[in-house]
């Protein structure tokens, strides 16, 4: 069993990198910590965001802890990798493919990246896609939305639509099913997701089989529980996500809107959605209620968080074990809403 480390209230809160409160941190997690704050990167929230895009990353401090521990960083293997120029919501957008070995066509998942609608890129999030079709036996589009402040609210949201249009239209294009489309995505990314799933809904056109909404972006109330107990987490805390929203936001009262504030939306006639929570991160208690809000609503729900870890854990699978255990639960609900769905048809 790993051991487990308690952080005391007591620590002053420059040396805080975990939580606001005693919590236990899982030891695999805590190598990543300690190597991103080893790269000292400064406070995203008092950055312009070209500034905030050039700091260290999750992302990094994972390959710097495989390369100190094995010498070098290689990206999990995968079949093929290919980025495409796909139809966005106001001109061309990039979409990065990733095909796994086996027969064709495959199920598809489409994939929308986190950074809170401002930061990262299909470069940051790379390792998310390759675990999700290796594991779903499934071609993944990870989509490169439009970013704030440059582009606002509902920009990426737009995009995040286009993009799953366009994977159904196209599918047939990459060897993808257009029959069998999931959707995927990480904190903002999995805001986008389940507001995909949603409005191909509303408009009438195939639903998603499944979404896949991992840590995600579920509401705008920065007084819940969680946002209480990790206001100042890491790699997510309270105060990066007031920049965020207002980086993405054109007034404050666009904050209530649905979109951003999922858990007022109407969740009802969606298909099955598997969520994940993580104890160490602000929008923990909103991804619990949204699960709720879906049961509530009708909706089949797998819901599981994850003690001991942060916001960003999910892709960390080659250092953080309670990651692979996320990625097989995730796999699995996947992989029976694509069997299901082909036995329909």
């Amino acid at each position: 069993m790993k051991s487990l480390i308690v952080l005391l209230v007591a620590l002053p809160l420059s040396a805080n990198v975990y939580a606001a409160t005693q919590t236990k941190i899982d030891s695999d997690m805590k190598k990543v910590l300690d190597a991103l704050s080893a790269k000292k990167p400064m406070a995203i929230e008092n950055l312009s965001a070209d500034e905030a895009r050039k700091q260290p990353t999750t992302s990094d401090a994972v390959k710097d802890v495989l390369t100190k521990e094995n010498g070098s960083f290689i990206p999990t293997p995968i079949a093929k990798v290919e980025d495409r120029q796909i139809d966005g919501a106001a001109g061309k957008i990039t979409a990065r493919i990733y095909t796994p070995e086996g027969p064709t066509p495959m199920p598809v998942i489409v994939y929308y990246h986190g950074g809170g609608f401002v930061l990262a890129t299909n470069d940051t999030y790379d390792a998310s896609p390759r675990a999700l079709a290796n594991g779903a036996k499934a071609i993944v589009v990870s989509v490169e939305y439009r970013k704030a402040p440059e582009h606002k609210f509902p920009a990426a949201h737009d995009d995040a639509f286009a993009a799953y249009k366009w994977v159904l239209a196209n599918a047939k294009s990459f060897n993808g099913d257009p029959n069998l489309v999931a959707v995927a995505g990480e904190s903002a990314g999995g805001n986008l997701a389940l507001n995909v799933a949603i409005r191909a809904r509303d408009e009438k056109i195939m639903l998603p089989i499944h979404e896949v909404l991992i840590y995600p972006l579920a509401g705008t109330n920065m007084n819940t529980e969680s946002y209480r107990v990790n206001a100042d987490a890491k790699p997510l805390n309270k105060a990066m996500m007031g920049w965020f929203m207002k980086n993405y936001t054109k007034t404050s009262a666009e904050t209530m809107d649905v979109r951003l504030n999922l858990l007022s939306a109407n969740l009802r006639g969606l298909n099955p959605a598997t969520i994940i929570t993580a104890q160490i991160d602000p929008l923990m208690t909103e991804g619990q209620k949204l699960a709720d809000r879906l049961k509530a609503q009708g909706v089949l729900v797998e819901y599981k968080n994850y003690q001991g870890v942060t916001h960003e854990f999910f892709g960390m699978a080659p250092v953080v074990s309670e990651a692979k255990d996320a990625q097989g639960f995730v796999s699995k609900g996947l992989m029976m809403s694509f069997k299901k769905q082909a036995q329909e048809e």
